[in-house]
């Protein structure tokens, strides 16, 4: 149990850290939260875990092909705030179409034979 509240505080940190940097300077909280510092995290956590590289190797593999529809949420929310759209309706609308992208892209990847 005190190993899950150390991975949860850890990766709590990196978040509000990224946020409260992000304040002070957009580029330099880009920046970090462009890094894969989650993904990393949950790779670490999860060899840790489990002391399978066969895993991990599956994580990475399914993170590559999950960037990608992930690319759609940070096109479509700046142009929905810039054209004056609410930041909630924004928000919604573009987590919306990334759920859609990955739902697509998922069947895409099942079609072709690439097993998540």
């Amino acid at each position: 149990m005190i190993y899950t509240i150390i991975k949860v505080v850890i990766t709590s940190l990196l978040v509000v850290a990224i946020a409260e940097l992000s304040k002070r300077s957009s580029l330099i909280g880009a920046l970090l939260a462009s890094l894969p510092l989650t993904s990393v995290l949950a790779m670490f956590w999860l060899y840790i875990d489990t002391h399978d590289a066969g895993k991990v190797a599956d994580l990475a593999s399914g993170i590559f092909w999950l960037v990608l529809p992930s690319l759609v949420f940070f096109v479509s929310l700046p142009l929905l705030l810039r054209a004056g759209i609410n930041f909630y309706l924004s928000m919604g609308l573009s987590l919306t179409a990334t759920a859609g992208c990955y739902f697509i892209m998922v069947l895409i990847l099942k079609y072709c034979g690439v097993k998540l």
